[in-house]
């Protein structure tokens, strides 16, 4: 796998990322619970962080990028997800935002894999953490939304 399959994937990391952000501010308008109004707006402001700190690394010159080009993982054969689409009900949202935030965090914890260099594994292991984080948030909330007889 050389640097320009690397800089691909990154590639379609962003536009991921770019695709979450949509989704969650688009999902902020419709809901009228101002507590989610507050978690899709902090989400989409996490979304858009994560964008620039990846299109940081899209700006290093291909021998910057560390990578072991010798291990090909089909890290991108996994980043394949249907178009999000607010148009849904609470719920279901929240099941699809479920869905992207593991899908992202398999992704980072891949990345983190093929990178030799220690600063790239740590910023993928951090967004992975990150994801993980926005996923187990939004696991809550649907289980208190889904099941709130346990309540």
């Amino acid at each position: 796998m050389d640097t320009e399959e690397y800089r691909s994937i990154i590639s379609n990391a962003i536009d991921r990322e770019i695709e979450a952000y949509t989704f969650y501010r688009t999902v902020r308008e419709k809901v009228t619970d101002e507590n989610l109004k507050n978690l899709f707006n902090e989400l989409a402001g996490e979304e858009s962080q994560h964008r620039k700190t990846l299109e940081a690394l899209l700006t290093k010159e291909p021998a910057k990028l560390a990578f072991n080009t010798k291990r090909d993982y089909k890290v991108a054969d996994t980043l394949e997800t249907p178009p999000l689409s607010a148009d849904l009900k609470p719920l279901d949202g929240l099941v699809i935002a479920i869905r992207k935030e593991l899908d992202a965090m398999q992704m980072y914890t891949q990345l983190a894999s093929l990178s030799v260099d220690p600063e790239q594994i740590e910023l993928f292991e951090s967004l992975a953490a990150m994801e993980r984080g926005h996923k187990a948030r939004l696991e809550d909330i649907y289980t208190n939304m889904a099941f709130p007889e346990a309540w």
